[in-house]
């Protein structure tokens, strides 16, 4: 699940916060190769993101390709940050109007109440694999993806802005048009949900190799 430009992220987060602030600027002063590199950075994690939005491949590298070309001609709109987020939220916001184009529906909200939170942490079992932990692990990258993609969508988006990309949780909530307070509890919500299942796999495979 994790390419080789997200394990580098999430083990030297400041050292790519320094590298994209040397592209960006470098991209504003009319250096192509500087944005190309951008592309090459982001792109993979864009069309992840981008697909679990719209469900279609082929959509999904047309809007892929439209973000980065919307984002090169808007660069002077950009007020500093995250670049990163930022094309998340220009990716979103295409892929939404893409989506009332072909009448499809944008995800449905998935969260319910904090009592039902308190009561799955409560019972969750002391040492069960984390998912987030999952998310980062390089050798579990196919396993991980399966279990992803059984997920309904709007857990699917937390987990890949706020485990896949580490997007700060008030960038992903932006991102996705949450409050804080709402962002937090569909992603412990969809934490829980990936540990079930990927709990219910590391069963299976025990079992089999019996």
């Amino acid at each position: 699940m994790l390419n080789e430009g997200l394990a580098h992220r999430a083990a030297n987060p400041e050292g790519m916060h320094q590298a994209e602030a040397a592209l960006l600027g470098a991209a504003r002063q009319g250096d192509l190769a500087a944005f190309n590199r951008l592309v090459l950075l982001y792109q993979d994690s864009l069309y992840g993101w981008v697909n679990s939005l719209v469900k279609d491949e082929a959509l999904a590298d047309d809007i892929t390709q439209a973000v980065f070309l919307k984002a090169y001609e808007k660069l002077d709109h950009f007020r500093g940050g995250s670049f990163r987020a930022w094309l998340f939220t220009i990716a979103r916001n295409r892929s939404f109007d893409e989506l009332r184009k072909h009448r499809r529906h944008p995800t449905v909200s998935l969260d319910g109440s904090p009592e039902d939170e308190r009561e799955r942490l409560a019972a969750l079992p002391d040492g069960a694999p984390l998912p987030e932990e999952a998310l980062l692990a390089s050798e579990q990258a196919e396993i991980v993806l399966q279990m992803l993609n059984r997920l309904p969508d709007a857990f699917q988006q937390v987990l890949r802005l706020v485990d896949m990309e580490g997007l700060e949780y008030l960038e992903a909530a932006a991102i996705l048009g949450l409050t804080l307070g709402t962002l937090k509890s569909r992603l412990t919500r969809a934490r829980l949900k990936m540990r079930d299942l990927l709990s219910t796999w590391e069963s299976e495979r025990r079992t089999l190799a019996l």
